[in-house]
């Protein structure tokens, strides 16, 4: 039975478990890392198409489940915690290299997952999601969209978006009430530098906490209005106009004025 808690629903559509499929395009010695298994809709295919996978579970009733499964299937490792608080450095070291993650993701844990991810240090080949169709929207926005914001800048900074397809409630057991997306995450190295990740995301995030604000109002405490405008930025423009390498620079100047991670 799904929990309420946890944001469980349970994936049973068999059309849609072929299309995550057949876009992750598991090989047998990929490193494949599932976050949150459920009852096994995605699990059990992969296990047929892998050598070894390893599954985060927070579910008690769930993981006792997987542990029995993992005496009966090699190669199948059961990890009983929160997705949030994973070591996934550590985790990809004992796996032997670069993983793979793939999951149907909780509502209430995916957008601090992504950024935990996103900004941890683990060799992350490629990541494959399924979440809240507005959480998808707001990650592949580009500037200027009514969908851009905090996520859509943290995203572009660190990897590279795209959305496979969206999936109806009746895909799931119990059904949401909102339509969800599969995504494919690459994480990459920017064509900018960003000389100080929790500075830059405070920048980001106090340029979007008032949307309404132009960069002027927004950013004081971080940088004067002459020096936004030597970054090559309008302090008259709001944050949803800014790309990712205008956040950079942004912050980057931030850095030289106030120090690492510090503002006034």
């Amino acid at each position: 039975m799904a929990r309420k808690r946890f944001g469980q629903h349970f994936l049973h559509e068999r059309g849609v478990i072929d299309r995550i499929l057949a876009a992750l395009n598991p090989g047998p010695d990929d490193r494949l890392i599932e976050i949150g298994p459920g009852e096994g809709a995605l699990t059990e295919p992969l296990l047929a198409q892998v050598e070894q996978l390893s599954v985060i579970e927070i579910d008690r009733d769930l993981i006792a489940r997987w542990q029995t499964r993992a005496i009966e299937r090699d190669g199948l490792e059961v990890i009983a915690g929160d997705a949030l608080r994973i070591d996934y450095a550590a985790l990809a070291e004992r796996r032997g290299g670069a993983v793979r993650l793939v999951g149907n993701l909780p509502y209430n844990i995916s957008s601090p997952l992504l950024f935990a991810l996103l900004t941890s240090q683990a060799p992350i080949i490629d990541m494959h999601f399924m979440l809240q169709k507005e959480v998808v929207d707001r990650m592949v926005a580009g500037p200027g969209s009514r969908d851009y914001g905090r996520l859509s800048v943290a995203i572009a900074a660190r990897a590279e978006a795209d959305l496979l397809f969206d999936v109806g409630p009746g895909a799931f057991r119990p059904p949401p009430k909102v339509m969800s997306s599969v995504v494919r995450l690459r994480p990459r190295t920017p064509d900018f530098v960003i000389d100080d990740d929790p500075l830059f995301d405070g920048v980001v995030a106090a340029a979007f906490g008032q949307r309404r604000k132009t960069l002027r109002n927004a950013l004081k405490s971080y940088l004067a209005a002459e020096a936004i405008e030597a970054c090559g930025v309008d302090p008259g423009q709001r944050a949803e106009q800014l790309a990712a390498a205008d956040f950079a620079r942004l912050a980057n100047a931030a850095a030289q004025i106030h120090g690492p991670r510090g503002h006034t």
